[in-house]
């Protein structure tokens, strides 16, 4: 899905830098606010890392969904935002930005986006999983060895070793235990970095939850057949059968040509004020990319901070309008028509 049909010549309200959640409602609440509006997004697809990395993993801190799947998000959202009509330019890495009254976004393929205002809602930037440098894995990446999961039917009724004590690590031990025949997660300390309802509730599963525990080796010629695991207290080693082994160890995050745009940039993010504006008149940012005191990486903050970016954003560009518009409530969309 995607409309590279604009020209040069066109100049938009807003364009939004991300397609992956909060730019995805920054796109709807753009549209609510009656602005004309661009997507720019470097995956082929809609959802940034919920369609790329793991569309079928169940997501419980969203509010008003108890749970929901990654990709059925990412849909609901798109049928959402899709009720303006925005122009969807993805499969386009933007690289370039000149600021001005008009701001000159230029992207890899050369395309040039002209637009009064920008919220950059790009998520980490670019992502890798961060890997794990341990006997066997190179070997067996994509044959049993994982770092996420787009597909949880290849590991239906598998032997399962999780590696990780975070978000994700909890998350799929939960999504997967009625799929898989036998889950061992194992994590380097007693300290989790999940939250607490997640890692009770599978300390209530069949899994076996081993901290202290490493990964040493993984074992299999064609695909994985074991693993060797051991204590760090002790040094003391085990092995466990299995079938597939799934690292949750976090992403290595790159701002790549952000970092050259003339953002202010604290550690791998870019500083915002408490209303999403960043250093550069015109240009905010929302999501998981920002940065300010008491900032939250969660798909919920995120939503609540596109509504910041967009309401200030409205406000740049036409100072007659009202920050504060009212209710949703209170709004009928007007559907466009292709």
């Amino acid at each position: 899905m995607g409309d590279n049909a604009s020209t040069p010549d066109d100049i938009y309200d807003i364009t939004i830098i991300g397609g992956g959640p909060t730019g995805q409602f920054c796109a709807y609440y753009a549209g609510l606010r009656g602005m004309k509006t661009k997507v720019i997004d470097s995956l082929p697809t809609l959802g940034g890392q919920l369609t790329a990395l793991y569309p079928e993993k169940l997501i419980y801190d969203v509010a008003g969904f108890p749970k929901v799947y990654a990709k059925e998000l990412v849909d609901n959202l798109t049928e959402q935002m899709m009720q303006y009509g925005p122009t969807l330019a993805l499969d386009e890495k933007v690289i370039g930005l000149v600021a001005g009254d008009i701001i000159t976004l230029t992207t890899e393929h050369g395309n040039i986006h002209r637009t009064k205002s920008v919220i950059v809602a790009a998520g980490v930037g670019a992502f890798m999983p961060r890997k794990m440098d341990v006997k066997g894995i190179v070997e067996l990446e994509g044959r049993g060895v994982y770092y996420f999961v787009n597909d949880t039917s290849k590991l239906a009724g598998k032997r399962l070793m999780i590696v990780g004590g975070g978000d994700s690590a909890f998350d799929w031990a939960m999504n997967l235990c009625e799929r898989a025949t036998s889950i061992v997660q194992i994590h380097r300390s007693d300290k989790f970095r999940a939250h607490e309802d997640s890692i009770e509730k599978v300390k209530s599963l069949p899994v076996e939850l081993k901290t202290f525990h490493e990964l040493k080796e993984v074992h299999g010629d064609e695909t994985v057949e074991g693993v060797t695991i051991f204590d760090n207290r002790t040094k003391e080693e085990f092995h466990y059968d299995c079938d597939a082994v799934l690292l949750n160890l976090g992403f290595l995050t790159n701002l790549g040509p952000i970092k050259q745009w003339g953002l202010e940039i604290v550690g791998n993010a870019v500083s915002v004020t408490s209303r999403m504006e960043t250093n550069i008149p015109g240009i905010y940012g929302a999501g998981d990319i920002v940065d300010y005191p008491g900032k939250l990486k969660l798909i919920a903050t995120g939503f609540g901070e596109a509504t910041i970016a967009v309401n200030h954003a409205k406000a740049h560009i036409d100072p007659t309008s009202k920050v504060n518009p009212g209710h949703s409530s209170e709004t009928v969309p007007e559907k466009k028509t292709a």
